[in-house]
């Protein structure tokens, strides 16, 4: 099953969800949508409890959920799924008049999804209207669109040059920011205070830029010596790297800065939210 989570919201309340290639369907996490349509602060005993005033439901528990996983405060983790199909037998056992409204919805995301994957371009348009509600200036929204593409573009050639998804995909992609601007993705991530958050969505423009370059001069190399090992890549992935290590000294001889920096969206939305006032203060 080839997974991507993400997380989807209905009546502003987070369903973790998990999307299958193959199948072309949603999978969604059961104690999220049982806790919506029930309100209840402990999920997983109301599904023990309707397990057993639903026999059926619970002799065919087994085909209704699937583990997958599923990101949570404590990292990724195997929680029980399932698709649209399973969530409308559950909901079956679930008195709320939230019911409808949440058959409606999962209608509507199982949608978009499939009109997304016939015309790229809605992916797109939904990127940006992402990373506007988030508070993004539509500068670093241009640069970061133009990322993703360059990104897919470098991936492409990874496929076509014998290179597997997951761990050699990751392997080259620290090679390519050790060149350009001497840190992992890991030690890139601590700079910026980050954990589970993607590091491009907290770059700065010319973070940004320089990731840019780097990866897309590793897809002109790669094209041009057409690499057929994974050593073969990664030689590729530090030349690329350093086209944009060469230009990050440049700029950063021209302006006494560091290219490199420690800011990030992260830290700068948390500094836009309000502070709480000691109860002492406001006295």
């Amino acid at each position: 099953m080839a997974n991507k989570s993400d997380i989807k919201l209905f009546e502003e309340r987070q369903v973790r969800s998990v999307w299958d290639d193959r199948e072309e369907q949603w999978y969604f996490c059961i104690t999220d949508v049982v806790g919506i349509l029930t309100d209840s602060i402990n999920p997983t005993d109301y599904i023990k409890k309707m397990k057993k005033r639903d026999p059926l439901l619970a002799e065919g528990w087994g085909q209704i959920v699937t583990p997958l996983s599923i990101e949570t405060n404590g990292g990724p983790q195997k929680m029980n799924c399932a698709s649209s199909e399973g969530v409308l037998r559950i909901i079956q056992s679930i008195p709320s008049p939230k019911a409808e409204p949440f058959k409606l919805w999962m209608a509507q995301v199982a949608a978009q999804r499939l009109d997304q994957l016939a015309d790229p371009e809605l992916s797109i348009n939904q990127a940006l209207q992402d990373y506007k509600r988030l508070g993004y200036s539509d500068n670093w929204i241009n640069q970061r669109l133009k990322s993703i593409e360059i990104r897919k573009d470098l991936t492409d050639q990874w496929k076509l040059h014998n290179v597997q998804e997951g761990i050699q995909y990751a392997t080259l992609t620290d090679i390519i920011y050790q060149a350009w601007a001497g840190k992992t993705a890991k030690q890139y991530k601590q700079l910026k205070g980050l954990k589970k958050e993607n590091l491009r969505d907290n770059m700065t423009n010319e973070e940004l830029v320089l990731n840019m370059l780097a990866e897309l001069s590793t897809t002109s190399i790669t094209k041009a010596k057409d690499p057929q090992t994974l050593e073969d890549n990664m030689q590729c992935a530090a030349e690329g790297g350093n086209v944009a290590r060469v230009a990050r000294k440049e700029l950063e001889a021209k302006t006494g800065k560091s290219v490199v920096s420690p800011l990030s969206a992260k830290r700068f939305f948390e500094g836009q939210k309000p502070k709480e006032i000691d109860k002492d203060d406001s006295m």
